[in-house]
């Protein structure tokens, strides 16, 4: 079948995201080949980032190296040399031929491989404003630049996000405001209203809102539309992540259709489209 790129809906585009690089819900995580291939046919895509030990970042979700890779200890403590050496991991935990990714290597093999432009590569910084030294900040502007149109910046600390895009020029940034407090507040409070007024207040800029789909459903179970406020400010929203499509997910699937979500994000993209294209 084609590459699952959206779903049309009453005149409304969802997007697909491809949720760290799968395109199959049995593809392993941030190989080279599922991103470069998404992003050739005009893909969403997300891939997540960490600060490694030379002070640049490394295409991965964890802070510590064992549930992903065949290494050992800290992303902080290793360098881009030996990160480069190390073989990602498949669903299972076996170790696969594909080597962890550095966030330079991924943007130099993009760009020499060519980008569709409707292609959107998230990178989502999994760690905070103390984490940007001036040589990290510095190495992450030299890294993005060859693919800088084609990127949206996106995290849980917007003060970060802001200062690594505000150096590199031309990306885009997004903001989750999600956190485990945020949703322990809103599990308390049911204050729907207020929370994503906060969120768009704080991340003036952000193009992208990040939700958590079962948040977006619990507030219109509340008689709440969190899409809506986020559309009338001019942004867009995520709603993640559908891990796999089964006939538990499609009901919920069709609930952020009706609510006009903007992207959807997943780890079972082909399966996704071809539910709702059948």
């Amino acid at each position: 079948m084609s590459a699952p790129l959206y779903l049309d809906r009453d005149g409304h585009r969802t997007w697909i995201k491809w949720h760290r690089g799968r395109r199959r819900v049995t593809d392993p995580v941030f190989t080279a080949e599922r991103i470069s291939e998404a992003m050739r046919h005009g893909a969403s895509v997300e891939v997540d980032l960490v600060v490694h030990g030379d002070d640049g970042f490394a295409v991965l979700h964890d802070l510590d190296l064992e549930r992903e890779t065949t290494g050992t200890g800290k992303v902080r403590d290793t360098p881009a040399a030996a990160l480069r050496e190390l073989r990602l991991r498949s669903n299972d935990g076996e170790p696969i031929s594909d080597k962890v990714l550095l966030l330079e290597d991924l943007s130099t093999l993009l760009a020499k491989e060519g980008v569709h432009p409707d292609a959107l590569l998230q990178l989502d910084y999994k760690e905070d404003l103390q984490a940007l030294s001036p040589q990290v900040i510095a190495n992450f502007t030299e890294a993005a630049a060859p693919i800088a149109g084609s990127l949206i910046l996106s995290g849980g600390d917007f003060d970060a996000i802001a200062t690594l895009a505000k150096a590199a020029p031309g990306i885009a940034t997004g903001y989750d405001p999600c956190c485990n407090e945020s949703l322990a507040w809103l599990e308390a409070t049911g204050d729907y209203r207020g929370f994503i007024e906060q969120a768009l207040a704080t991340a003036p800029d952000a193009r992208m809102i990040y939700l958590s789909y079962t948040m977006v459903l619990a507030a219109e179970d509340a008689g709440i539309d969190l899409i809506a406020p986020v559309h009338a400010a001019g942004r867009r929203v995520d709603a993640w992540t559908i891990n796999q499509i089964s006939p538990q997910t499609l009901p919920q699937v069709e609930r952020l259709l009706r609510l006009k979500v903007d992207q959807i994000t997943t780890d079972d993209p082909q399966g996704l489209a071809k539910a709702f294209r059948s």
